[in-house]
Parts: structure tokens; sequence; C-alpha cells
């Protein structure tokens, strides 16, 4: 809502006749989604993650296929066995299976807990990048995320260059 503000807010601003001042601002965009997806940081966060999540994601996995093999054995061979015996390798099986669950539960709030940290991570390094050429190009206003922004001012490739290490092209 407050980003709705501050755009509805620039618009009237560049609608209204301001004489020469306004007509030389020095509007700016980026597209935050892109950065997240696209920039090294972004990247090697993900590996990062991937890494770090590999050993949970392959035993839940191992237990999942576990999981499937019991259930086919109990549909295959359940009408065979004793009633008692199904009841108790059901019970099992259900009680492997919640215990699954809350295991794939706590795995993806962990994952994502990190997720979260190092997304948090590359936007502040974006934000410190962004104000680093608000300053040094004297942009007046640069907005994160547009309906529609003419390429002429979408700044990202910029960005996502500076984030790199890489010296950007000033347009």
């Amino acid at each position: 809502m407050v980003r709705y503000l501050l755009l509805l807010a620039a618009a009237a601003a560049c609608a209204a006749p301001a004489g020469s001042a306004l007509a030389q601002s020095k509007i700016g965009v980026v597209q935050i989604e892109r950065i997240v997806r696209d920039s090294v940081p972004a990247v090697r966060a993900q590996k990062k993650l991937e890494a770090e999540f590999a050993k949970r994601e392959a035993e839940l996995a191992k237990v999942s296929d576990q999981l499937k093999r019991q259930q086919d054995e109990l549909e295959k061979e359940g009408v065979t066995m004793s009633e008692t015996v199904r009841r108790n390798k059901e019970r099992d099986f259900n009680d492997q299976s919640r215990e699954f669950q809350r295991k794939q539960r706590e795995y993806r709030e962990d994952v994502n807990q990190r997720r979260n940290e190092e997304l948090a991570q590359v936007i502040d390094q974006a934000n410190r990048v962004i104000r680093q050429i608000a300053e040094s190009e004297k942009y007046d206003i640069i907005f994160q995320e547009a309906a529609y922004a003419n390429p002429r001012i979408d700044i990202t490739d910029k960005v996502i260059k500076m984030m790199e290490g890489k010296p950007a092209a000033t347009k």
C-alpha cells in the first residue's frame, strides 16, 4: 500500500506542471525479483542452501521410499495376514508416516527460514548498490518494482552487474 501511494505521488508530481526542475528529474526502476533470481550473490545463496540441506533431503526421500514400499506391501499382503499382524503393521506404518510428516514440516520450515535469511542478505546488498547508484548518478528517485516501466529507466541490469563486482556502463 505504501509503495502504491509512493508511485501515485510520483505520478502526480510528474503530471503537474512544475517547470524545468521537474523536467530534469531523474527516475529509475529496479526489479528486485530479477535481482533475487539472477544475481551472482542470489545464485550463490541458492547453491549454498542446496548443499546445506542436501543430506536431510536425501534422508527424507529415503524414508518416503520406505513408506511407499511398506504401503504397497500392506496393500498386497494385507488380505493374507492375520488380523492382529495386519493391524500391528498398519499401526507401525501410521506411526512412521506421522513421524515422516513431522520431519518434512520441520525441514520445510528450516529451509524457508534459511532462504529468508539468505535473501535478506542479497536484498540488503542490492539496496546498498541501488543507493550507491542513486547517489553517484544523481537519481531523484528509484522505485523497486512497477506495473510498467520504460526499459530506458530500468537499472536492474546495472545493479546486478555491480553486485557481481563488475563496473556497470552508465546510460
